[in-house]
């Protein structure tokens, strides 16, 4: 059996293209938006697994879906003049270091509930270092839910003044 076909006068064509174009991009729309409207915020997830150690200011483990993900480069304790803050102090340096991450993350849309993982360099690390470093971050950071974390101790930054770099990954919505 052969289909009925429609005959459409060339004068109402481009009418006719533009009803069939509308009634297929509607439906779409209106998904999407409602896809919008029940879209949440960036679900965290974190992990400290059974078989691993009890963290001490970190996670082992953080999932984020859905979202985008933000990359801050290290971060030392240069003020907003490019001086050097805190030199030879590790705590003023490490808060200096956590105002300018802040800074980061929020030109980005984001904020310290956004970061997933953190990594810390740290020159010359020694035995006190970790808990002024856990000390200076206090403010910054959930303690309920701190983000997956490296801490490496490293002979050098990239100026002799610097003591401490930290670079953030994030996910936003």
């Amino acid at each position: 059996m052969s289909q009925p076909f429609l005959i459409v006068p060339r004068s109402i064509l481009p009418l006719v293209s533009t009803i069939v174009l509308l009634a297929q991009i509607a439906p779409a729309q209106a998904a999407a938006a409602r896809k919008g409207k029940e879209r949440s915020a960036v679900q965290h997830q974190f992990l400290n697994p059974a078989g691993l150690s009890k963290p001490t200011g970190y996670t082992h483990v953080v999932t984020a879906q859905p979202g985008r993900m933000v990359f801050v480069a290290g971060q030392v304790a240069l003020n907003a003049k490019g001086e050097v803050v805190g030199k030879g102090d590790l705590r003023a340096q490490t808060v200096q270091v956590f105002e300018n991450l802040k800074t980061a993350l929020a030109a980005a849309g984001a904020t310290f509930d956004d970061v997933v993982k953190l990594n810390y360099y740290v020159v010359n690390m020694q035995p006190e270092h970790p808990a002024i470093i856990r000390e200076a971050r206090a403010k910054y950071l959930s303690p309920e839910h701190p983000p997956a974390g490296t801490l490496v101790g490293v002979t050098a930054l990239a100026r002799e003044e610097f003591l401490v770099e930290i670079e953030a990954v994030a996910v936003v919505q």
